[in-house]
């Protein structure tokens, strides 16, 4: 199943071939069962971000990423439970990538990635997570051909 993808800001949209690499990320990120799971990405910017992170996290800011994790429900027999939603701000992650020296998409569908893993229960919380998921993260940006996002231009960490 492919991700819903919401384009609620229209500079998103100018983004060459970005449905295509979100779909891709999509099915780089998820095992086959979760894959074949519901997923909504809102990509929106910074005013619904902060919204959205205050109302659900109490943090009264934009981010460049929310990951919504489906509640447990008892379904209709037959129907299959969504995976969650997960919102992007263009705002933060174009700053985010012009100082990191990447591109947009590449920047976008890392966050993708991310936003993904915590819908499946992955987590940062803890260094020994954090290390974990960006190891994970890393590995599925390579084979679909993007740079380690925990590296910068120069080498460094």
């Amino acid at each position: 199943m492919q991700p819903d993808l919401v384009v609620a800001d229209q500079r998103w949209a100018k983004i060459p071939a970005l449905k295509a690499w979100v779909k891709k990320a999509h099915l780089a990120a998820l095992k086959k069962s979760d894959a074949a799971r519901p997923v909504t990405i809102l990509l929106s910017d910074d005013a619904e971000l902060k919204t959205l992170n205050r109302d659900w996290r109490g943090k009264d800011k934009p981010t460049n990423v929310l990951s919504f994790p489906a509640a447990a429900a008892k379904l209709p027999k037959g129907e299959v439970a969504p995976l969650g939603d997960i919102a992007l701000s263009y705002d933060t992650c174009a700053k985010e990538a012009k100082e990191a020296g990447k591109t947009l998409r590449d920047h976008a569908v890392h966050l993708v990635v991310h936003g993904l893993l915590h819908l499946t229960g992955h987590d940062h919380e803890i260094e020994v997570e954090a290390e974990a998921m960006e190891r994970k993260e890393t590995r599925i940006l390579a084979k679909l051909g993007i740079a380690d996002p925990y590296v910068l231009n120069d080498g460094h960490e």
